[in-house]
């Protein structure tokens, strides 16, 4: 099972990834050791991950999402967040 996955760093900006486990993830990016983007801007909050079956199908939808202007991503993250309220 591997998960694609939307950070919000301290500048206001958006970091996309995947990982195999996402709370491990997120503390190496919070820490500083999660790569170059998130160690200079500071990883402050996880807001989105989504479930793949595969690093495969993963890796095309993290593609896809870096793609994305922030609106659109944002979208996404809203819905979810709709989703779950309901």
């Amino acid at each position: 099972m591997y998960f694609v996955y939307i950070l919000e760093c301290s500048d206001g900006s958006f970091y996309t990834g995947i990982t195999n486990n996402v709370e491990r993830r997120f503390n190496e990016h919070k820490n500083g050791k999660g790569g170059h983007y998130t160690s200079s801007k500071k990883a402050t909050r996880l807001i989105y991950t989504e479930k793949h079956p595969d690093k495969s199908s993963a890796l095309k939808r993290e593609a896809e999402i870096k793609k994305w202007k922030r609106e659109k991503k944002l979208l996404l993250v809203q819905s979810k967040t709709l989703k779950i309220k309901e």
